[in-house]
């Protein structure tokens, strides 16, 4: 009798260390900083936001001037359009504007280290989203355990360690945030985990965010969630209404006959509340709509598409996932971004395959306010998808690849890590002003491979002001040395002052004919900008000819 005391003592213990051993590790945050390139930004202020803006006639503008400096900083502006009032303060352009047209505004950041002063673009017309979306987004950081609290704390994060500074604006929550129907318009409401939808989107306009939210057009979501359809007329769901499931997961109840199964309602129901939905968005104040179902069809693209455009506000569109290419000219009229691919993972041949092989051939209908999107940012804490938290397995090198390539892709960037535990390699990588103006270049083009083989590429952007983003990407197992000749790429006229954009700073002038080669490490990328571009002045006298020139990569020993 005595020893079952001691028995039942040592299971206890047993079970603690069991527990103990089967817990989540701590995870290790790598050490990247001697990978860091961009240098700290500098105490005299820069505006880094968008130069072109997007709304249309008598909807709400809501734009935040995103800029660097020490604070304080103050803000003006001139020039503004009948209905737009300016927030000094905040840097904040509110208001709506009636008249179609174009409307220069010119913007000014002011400290006491000094000033800097550029041009908006306000284009008031049928398009929104004239640059990609920057932002971020709940799914690869908390899956469906997404809550106000955690996105709260990501947009907090996001303010605080600078990245609103650099124009990331959109605070998207996916999957997990929907409860049952309800409402003046019968439209489905936040669930437990979301107290207010209102609050939540004034809350963030007013640190100058955007709020974005998730669903789709099937009875169920991905995850088990209330979509845009129903089976019935009251807009009910069985497996809600019975509890079937729980909030955070939508996992089946263990032994339970009628237990939902997902895939079952990954389906389309007889009832639509498309336009409910849409007016109750419009209502809270949400800027952006993730809507996920496969495949991507064109008839409830277009049914979400004319709900949005009848809510009264300007919602970015953007549908997921893996849009089929023989509808490419319907996604381009109907959304502001569609998703190209599956969904991304944290790995070089993910990030590889979908930037390289699945992007060329949406290059036609990509532009201003028409996005091919080639998913989610895998930096940083990635949250294994809800799951498994742990950091990107991408190594540093491959990292700048994913951002180099993206921004030359012009795809929408949405961060998928977990901001509140944000290391210094990943802010850096994010806070770079001058790759981020090539993502947000007002012509809108799209970068395409110039010359590639089976070791590396080298990808060339068009700007606005003529100049070209050069993007050389080493998708070897070894170090290239890559060569390249400015006058091959078109630029005839003059010599081209080649700038370091990951480092900020000019490397070399090459004059017409010569060339400057880069070694470009194991899978990584360097990104140039060549200036000027061509004069587009009249041509008196012919200009030597000389013959592009080819040349093949070194393998650097």
């Amino acid at each position: 009798m005595r020893l079952k005391p001691i028995f039942i003592a040592l299971s206890v213990l047993f079970c603690a260390a069991a527990t103990a051993q089967s817990s989540p590790a701590e995870v290790v945050i790598p050490d990247y900083s001697a990978h860091i390139r961009t240098p700290a930004p500098s105490a005299k202020p820069r505006i880094n936001s968008a130069k072109i803006f997007g709304v249309r006639p008598g909807a709400e503008l809501l734009y935040t001037v995103a800029a660097t400096g020490e604070r304080p900083m103050s803000f003006s502006a001139e020039n503004l359009p009948l209905g737009v009032a300016f927030d000094s303060r905040r840097g904040q352009l509110s208001g709506s504007i009636a008249q179609r047209g174009e409307y220069i505004v010119t913007l000014k950041a002011t400290n006491g280290k000094g000033s800097y002063s550029c041009n908006l673009k306000i284009v008031v017309g049928d398009d929104i989203a004239l640059t990609p979306p920057m932002g971020w987004n709940s799914w690869n950081c908390w899956g469906p355990t997404v809550s106000q609290e955690k996105v709260l704390s990501s947009a907090n994060a996001l303010v605080e360690k600078g990245l609103r500074d650099y124009g990331w604006t959109y605070i998207n929550i996916d999957d997990g945030w929907q409860g049952k129907r309800g409402g003046k318009y019968n439209a489905v409401q936040p669930n437990g985990k979301f107290s207010d939808m209102k609050a939540l989107a004034d809350r963030l306009h007013d640190m100058g965010l955007k709020l974005g939210v998730y669903s789709g057009p099937w009875v169920s979501t991905y995850a088990g969630h209330a979509g845009t359809h129903s089976d019935n007329a009251e807009g009910t769901y069985p497996w809600i209404e019975e509890g079937w499931c729980n909030e955070d997961t939508r996992m089946t109840v263990e032994g339970d006959p009628k237990r939902f199964i997902r895939r079952r309602h990954w389906r389309h129901g007889e009832y639509s509340w498309a336009e409910a939905d849409a007016r109750q968005w419009a209502e809270w104040g949400v800027d952006y709509l993730k809507y996920d179902w496969k495949p991507n069809d064109v008839y409830y693209t277009r049914e979400m598409s004319e709900a949005l455009r009848k809510c009264g506000r300007d919602i970015v569109y953007s549908i997921s996932n893996t849009a089929p290419f023989a509808d490419a000219y319907h996604f381009k009229e109907l959304t502001q971004c569609w998703r190209t691919t599956g969904d991304i993972r944290d790995t070089w041949q993910s990030i590889s395959s979908i930037g390289f092989e699945q992007q060329e051939r949406w290059a036609a209908f990509h532009g201003p306010g028409h996005w091919g999107d080639a998913d989610m940012l895998v930096v940083g804490m990635v949250g294994g998808w809800g799951s498994n938290p742990h950091f990107s397995r991408l190594t540093p090198d491959e990292q700048y690849t994913h951002i180099t390539l993206w921004a030359m892709l012009a795809s929408p960037m949405l961060i998928g890590c977990d901001l509140a535990k944000l290391d210094d390699f990943t802010r850096n990588l994010l806070c770079n002003y001058e790759v981020n103006d090539i993502l947000q270049d007002p012509l809108g083009m799209r970068g395409m491979p110039f010359t590639r083989d089976s070791q590396h590429a080298v990808y060339v952007k068009i700007l606005e002001n003529g100049d070209l983003a050069v993007a050389l990407f080493n998708t070897s197992d070894k170090t290239l040395e890559i060569e390249v000749e400015p006058r091959s790429l078109g630029l005839w006229e003059s010599a081209a002052m080649v700038r370091d954009v990951w480092r900020q700073r000019v490397t070399t002038l090459v004059y017409p004919g010569d060339t400057f080669s880069v070694q470009v490490a194991p899978h990584g990328a360097e990104l140039f900008r060549l200036s000027p571009g061509n004069s587009q002045q009249r041509v008196m006298t012919p200009t030597h000819y000389f013959p592009r020139k080819i040349v093949s990569p070194r393998i650097v020993e």
